[in-house]
C-alpha cells in the first residue's frame, strides 16, 4: 500500500473524491508508478500530478486506470467530468469540452503539458543525459571507422602476399642473401659449383645446399641458388649456368618448373616448389 501524501487543503470535495478513488484504484492494481506509465502511455510525473491532486488527469488516463483495475470506465468517467466542472469554478473558467484533461482548464503560463509515452520516446534531458551524439561527430566517427577499415583490409592483403610469396601459403623461410650483399667487386667471378645429383631417401640432392625451404627470388644469390639450379637441369628445364646466381634464366626455368608441378606460377622458389624439385 503506498503512502500518500496529504491533498492540498484548498481542493474541491468533487476533485478530492476522484483522487482518492483514483488512487485506491492505482493501490488495487498493485503496480508503481513506472509500471502505470508503461500500461497507460502517462509518465510517471504525469501520474504523480493527477495522483497529487496538482493536475486533473484526461479521460484517457482515467479510464486506462480503470480498465486496469477491472472497473467499469462509465462511471469513473462521470466522476472526472464532476471534477473537471469543479476544477473549472474554482479558477472562474468555464470547464474544458473540447480538449480532455486539466490543460484545457488551467491558465496558459501555468499549463504543464501531459508527458505522453510511446515505444521508444526520449526526452531531451535524457538524450543530453546519455551523450546522444550530433550528426557532425557521427558523420566523424564513421569516416574514422571507415580508414580502419581499409587499412586493415590493405595488410591482410600484404600478408596473403607474402604467404603466396613463399609458395601457395606455406610457411616463408628466411630469405636467402640477396647478390647485392655479395662482395661488390666486378672483378671477382663468380664461384664455381658442380652438380653432383644423387637420389637419397626419396629426394633428389645436387650435394650444394640441403636447404628445403629457402625462399630465393631473382637477385638472390649462393649455395641455395645453385642447388636449385642443378636440380633444374635434372627436371630437364636449363636454367643456364650453374653459377649460384638467380638470374632472369633460372626465373624462367622455376615458373616453367611450377607450371609443370601445378603450383603458383610467380617465378620464387618457396618450400612447395623446393619439395616438388626434390622428388
Amino acid at each position: 500500500m503506498s503512502r500518500w501524501a496529504v491533498l492540498p487543503a484548498e481542493l474541491d470535495p468533487r476533485v478530492r473524491q476522484l483522487v482518492v478513488r483514483l488512487r485506491r484504484l492505482k493501490d488495487h492494481s498493485g503496480l508503481s508508478l513506472r509500471q502505470l506509465a508503461a500500461r497507460t502511455g502517462y509518465s510517471p510525473k504525469s501520474w504523480e500530478r493527477y495522483l497529487g491532486g496538482r493536475s486533473l488527469p484526461p479521460p484517457q488516463a482515467v479510464e486506462a486506470l480503470a480498465r486496469i483495475g477491472g472497473e467499469d470506465p462509465t462511471r469513473w468517467l462521470a466522476l472526472r467530468e464532476v471534477a473537471a466542472e469543479a476544477w473549472g469554478n474554482r479558477r472562474g473558467e468555464a470547464p474544458a469540452v473540447d480538449t480532455p484533461g486539466p490543460e484545457a482548464a488551467m491558465p496558459e503560463a501555468t499549463k504543464p503539458e501531459p508527458e505522453i509515452l510511446t515505444a521508444g520516446s526520449r526526452t531531451a534531458a535524457e538524450s543530453r543525459a546519455d551523450g546522444t551524439r550530433s550528426p557532425t561527430r557521427s558523420l566523424r566517427v564513421a569516416l574514422v571507422a571507415g580508414t580502419v577499415a581499409l587499412v586493415l583490409a590493405v595488410s591482410s592483403t600484404v600478408l596473403l602476399a607474402v604467404r603466396l610469396l613463399g609458395g601457395a601459403g606455406g610457411t616463408a623461410a628466411p630469405l636467402a642473401a640477396p647478390a647485392a650483399s655479395a662482395p661488390a667487386s666486378s672483378s671477382q667471378s663468380a664461384p664455381a659449383y658442380a652438380c653432383r645429383v644423387e637420389r637419397v631417401d626419396g629426394r633428389w640432392n645436387a650435394g650444394i645446399s640441403p636447404t628445403r625451404g629457402a625462399v630465393l627470388a631473382n637477385g638472390h644469390a649462393g649455395p641455395e641458388v645453385a642447388e636449385a639450379q642443378c636440380l633444374l637441369r635434372r627436371a630437364g628445364i636449363s636454367p643456364g649456368g650453374i653459377d649460384g646466381i638467380f638470374g632472369p634464366l633460372t626465373e624462367a626455368a622455376v615458373r616453367s618448373a611450377q607450371q609443370r608441378a601445378g603450383l603458383v606460377v610467380d617465378g620464387i622458389i618457396g618450400p612447395h616448389t623446393w619439395k616438388a624439385l626434390r622428388r
